[in-house]
């Protein structure tokens, strides 16, 4: 066993307005002019996959090829768009447009020590988005 805890898995956070509004990523000044009221964890959701496209030049430590959607949630009749990479085989992506979709976690999307800057600066964990069904 380690001594090390494992790292907690972040939330995909969102900022909730007063207006009702919800951005992703949260902004400081939301759609109404205000500060956010809240956030929302969007992890928690499922989402529709709005359009989607895989990359074949990716930058440093990107798998090649990447495939990439726009992803709308439903939050309480709010819709939230988001853009991720996809969690799918890229050289055969099996995703369309209207599929739906689930926020997984990835503590890593690209290789830190492929940048040709310090290591440190290129660590990206966040979310991918996996075909549902």
């Amino acid at each position: 066993m380690s001594d090390t805890p494992e790292k907690e898995i972040p939330p995909m956070e969102a900022a909730r307005y007063a207006d009702g509004s919800i951005t992703y990523p949260p902004h400081p000044i939301g759609p109404d002019g205000n500060e956010p009221v809240g956030t929302v964890d969007l992890s928690e959701y499922t989402a529709t996959v709005v359009t989607w496209t895989t990359s074949t030049a990716t930058p440093p430590g990107v798998r090649a090829p990447n495939s990439l959607a726009i992803v709308k949630f439903d939050v309480d009749g709010e819709p939230v768009r988001a853009i991720g990479q996809l969690d799918v085989d890229d050289e055969h992506p099996d995703v369309e447009i209207g599929d739906e979709v689930e926020p997984v976690y990835a503590a890593e999307l690209r290789d830190p020590d492929a940048g040709i800057r310090e290591e440190k600066s290129q660590e990206w964990d966040g979310y991918r988005f996996r075909p549902l069904g």
